[in-house]
């Protein structure tokens, strides 16, 4: 785990060697300090000796102040490491992400991802900015004053020696029981994210049933088990502070005692004031660096869960990947099914395609109807690899689609799925998501092609009008024409509409259909449709049901063969002519 996560320090590796080095020599002039102290007591106060006095400040004003400069070289460096890491890691994960298939996210959610992305990410930035520095600091602090102290009296340091154990065992047993918990949190980080993004994306739906206050308590419930497991972490981390000040003061009261006595008794032959005040100074010390080394081991306790869950990702591995030797180029909009079977669980009794046989010529346009649930999306999901087959194998060109380069493969197959995504920014910015490099031309004249050129002209921007976040401020059918626009900019040898006109008016629906079969005969277009009037001048209709092919055939062929097709053509005509 360590070594995936170390792979992200990048071009901060000097940054990050370098933070220890200044630490290591901001301890040792800390650990100078407190001798030439106990030197300026014994030498130049009790000597009365003014010229030490004179000689040792001078000393000690040298070392406070290159302690203070390694100190803050080290901060400097340890916080351009530590952001440098986390930003590596953040892109890392990102471009990783973009890697998976539908998949492999589906394995993560997306709330969970966003979750690793941003405070999984941020725990291990402070965790790793502790380790380089106060990681470092801590031991050496702690082993220097030891020996310094052992040095100055053996006897008084044998304090030290009993208070570490006692102190070490309570931090570990308090970290114990800190671990856990922490582990829980950040799960219920996943929950609380993903109450929040389906509120924020769902929110008129929300306003509209009047259902505010079951979605306040669905947040408050997960906010509050967070609440609960950090506050029961809190109490038992708070034990920490007591647990310090009993080891220092108890150090302290021990080390005065003692040493008092070591004074009286050895006319200061063993042990002198200045020494004993230097051992009181080396006791805050070890002590204090014991505590910080609590709060070390407690900060990548919390982030050692956060680690975990970042390294799954980067470890996943994509379920779909380029071959060895890909193909670059697709040859023609020809697909054939051979016996497709599909599971998203890879489960047998779970399919939700089942032996699925049929050809599609290049340039063909085939129309696609069934009920919710008969595997239609999941038919055209399969042809630009966004999931693979199961059992079977699918053609594209003539070659099996796992042969070809992904890259390759998906620029030649256009997918205006069910869920149309816009995103920030201009339409015409959005558009060009199919071909960055399209002239105004073009994209005027794609814009005419599905019907979208009219709309965008009333508005005062027109092509420069901005588009909210997920389309917010056009209507359901501007934003699947302007979905449309951006599919067929990109040109594609295969053209697949998901139910993407369903929010268009049967007028428009029919004149998208005709300019699609005059402007683009070479493309094949496969269009899912719940209207039989969005199909019915297609070359063949594909009637799904139950996960498999039910029939296949024109229009006037299905009316005479299939009792589905016919059933649902006869619901639709007769609702028709009730409305006129």
């Amino acid at each position: 785990m360590i070594k995936k996560l170390m792979k992200s320090i990048g071009q901060y590796k000097k940054e990050t060697i370098l933070t220890p080095i200044f630490v290591s020599l901001e301890v040792i002039l800390e650990v100078i300090i407190p001798l030439l102290m106990a030197n300026l007591i014994d030498d130049g106060v009790y000597g009365r000796e003014m010229n030490m006095v004179y000689k040792i400040g001078i000393q000690l004003v040298i070392c406070a102040a290159l302690s203070l400069l390694f100190g803050m070289l080290s901060g400097m460096f340890a916080s351009k490491a530590s952001a440098g890491f986390a930003r590596n890691l953040r892109k890392n994960l990102y471009f990783k992400v973009q890697d998976f298939s539908f998949s492999n996210i589906d394995k993560f959610s997306t709330s969970s991802l966003v979750t690793r992305l941003t405070t999984d990410v941020t725990n291990v930035q402070n965790a790793f900015q502790m380790i380089i520095r106060i990681a470092v600091r801590t031991p050496l602090m702690l082993i220097i004053s030891l020996l310094f102290s052992i040095s100055i009296s053996a006897k008084l340091s044998l304090i030290f020696l009993i208070l570490i154990p006692f102190l070490g065992v309570g931090l570990y047993l308090i970290i114990r029981k800190v671990h856990p918990l922490m582990k829980r949190i950040f799960r219920t980080y996943d929950n609380l994210n993903n109450v929040v993004e389906e509120n924020v994306a769902g929110i008129r739906v929300v306003k509209s049933f009047v259902i505010e206050e079951k979605e306040k308590k669905k947040f408050g419930k997960v906010s509050n088990s967070i609440y609960q497991d950090f506050s029961k972490a809190e109490k038992i981390l708070a034990l920490n502070s007591p647990l310090m000040q009993f080891s220092i003061y108890g150090c302290i009261l021990l080390i005065s005692w003692f040493g008092a006595q070591i004074i009286v008794n050895s006319g200061m032959a063993e042990l002198t004031t200045g020494e004993l005040m230097t051992m009181f100074t080396y006791s805050i010390q070890i002590l204090s660096s014991l505590m910080m080394l609590s709060m070390v081991l407690v900060m990548i306790a919390i982030s050692k869960s956060s680690a975990e869950r970042i390294v799954e990702v980067l470890e996943e591995v994509p379920d779909i990947k380029n071959p060895e030797n890909p193909i670059e180029k697709v040859a023609d909009g020809s697909i054939e099914f051979k016996n497709v079977s599909f599971s998203y669980i890879n489960d047998k009794d779970k399919e939700c395609l089942k032996d699925i046989n049929i050809k599609i010529n290049s340039g063909e346009t085939i129309g696609i109807i069934g009920g919710t649930g008969s595997g239609k999306s999941s038919l055209v999901n399969l042809i630009p690899r966004l999931y693979d087959v199961t059992e079977g194998e699918l053609l594209v060109g003539g070659r099996n689609v796992k042969e070809y380069d992904l890259e390759a493969l998906r620029n030649e197959v256009a997918c205006v799925l069910q869920k149309n995504v816009l995103f920030s920014g201009t339409i015409s910015e959005n558009i060009r998501w199919g071909n960055e490099n399209a002239t105004d031309e073009e994209v005027e004249k794609v814009c005419r092609l599905a019907q979208a050129d009219e709309f965008i002209q009333t508005f005062p921007d027109k092509y420069e009008t901005y588009i909210e976040e997920g389309g917010t401020n056009v209507s359901g059918g501007q934003k699947q024409r302007l979905c449309i626009v951006r599919a067929l900019l990109k040109n594609p040898k295969i053209l697949i509409l998901d139910d993407s006109t369903s929010a268009v008016d049967t007028k428009t629906d029919s004149l998208i259909q005709k300019a699609f079969k005059e402007e683009i005969p070479g493309t094949t277009k496969i269009i899912i449709a719940q209207r039989i009037s969005s199909i019915e001048n297609c070359d063949r209709i594909l009637v799904m049901d139950k996960c498999k092919i039910d029939g296949i055939g024109t229009h006037e062929e299905l009316l005479k063969t299939n009792e589905i097709y016919r059933e649902v053509y006869e619901s639709q005509t007769k609702g028709s002519d009730a409305n006129e």
